[in-house]
């Protein structure tokens, strides 16, 4: 089970985020946007529908963080109310492609590399790239459910488990072996990925063959 910041620490956070602590507030944001911006990436928001769903729940938690029965789930609390407010935007304004996660990978540079070191940073960063775009499109090729549970599991730092059946609306039970058979499928998609474009290259292969062997008969 992912385990996520201890619970009475978060509860104190809370606690003085509503005593007007503006330190305790940015580090409940730190700690919990990563999940925020994961459960509202699974509606497949537009990316104006995502921001007012990823901001509405922050407006939500200090409308309501003075009257949270339990301050140290304020995560799961958070993740059941972007869950609400994805579906209010969703039937508000309907469905659309999400903002591609690809344009997420940054490669940090220095003014006294070499030639060489900026061709090896570059090469890296597009080997990086692409392998995440292979990624991003096994994900989006797995059924809704899994793919809404690999991203909220996703989320840096790695949400509990009772925040992801939060964000889920499904039995805290039921997490470990769902994530195992979506791990599964996600691995085939990735491994019929690999194997697709070799195959396509056998084939055209297979091809130039057969058509020298007519032009030479």
């Amino acid at each position: 089970m992912a385990i996520g910041q201890p619970q009475d620490e978060v509860a104190n956070l809370v606690r003085a985020s509503s005593a007007g602590d503006a330190s305790a507030w940015e580090a409940l944001v730190a700690r919990f946007s990563g999940l925020v911006w994961s459960v509202v990436r699974g509606y497949r928001l537009s990316r104006a529908d995502s921001a007012d769903a990823f901001q509405t729940t922050w407006l939500r938690l200090v409308e309501h963080i003075d009257r949270l029965q339990a301050p140290d789930q304020v995560g799961a609390w958070l993740a059941t109310t972007a869950r609400r407010e994805c579906l209010r935007v969703a039937r508000a304004h309907g469905r659309s492609v999400p903002v591609d996660e690809t344009t997420l990978v940054f490669l940090g540079r220095s003014d006294d590399r070499s030639p060489e070191q900026a061709f090896l940073e570059a090469e890296q960063a597009r080997l990086d790239a692409a392998r995440a775009e292979r990624l991003w499109r096994a994900l989006a090729e797995l059924s809704p459910q899994c793919s809404q549970l690999l991203r909220v599991l996703m989320a840096s730092p790695p949400p509990s488990y009772i925040e992801v059946a939060a964000a889920l609306g499904m039995p805290v039970g039921s997490i470990g072996p769902t994530r195992a058979r979506c791990l599964q499928r996600l691995r085939e998609k990735l491994a019929g990925q690999v194997s697709e474009p070799a195959s396509c290259a056998h084939d055209h292969e297979e091809t130039g063959r057969e058509g020298a062997g007519a032009g030479r008969g």
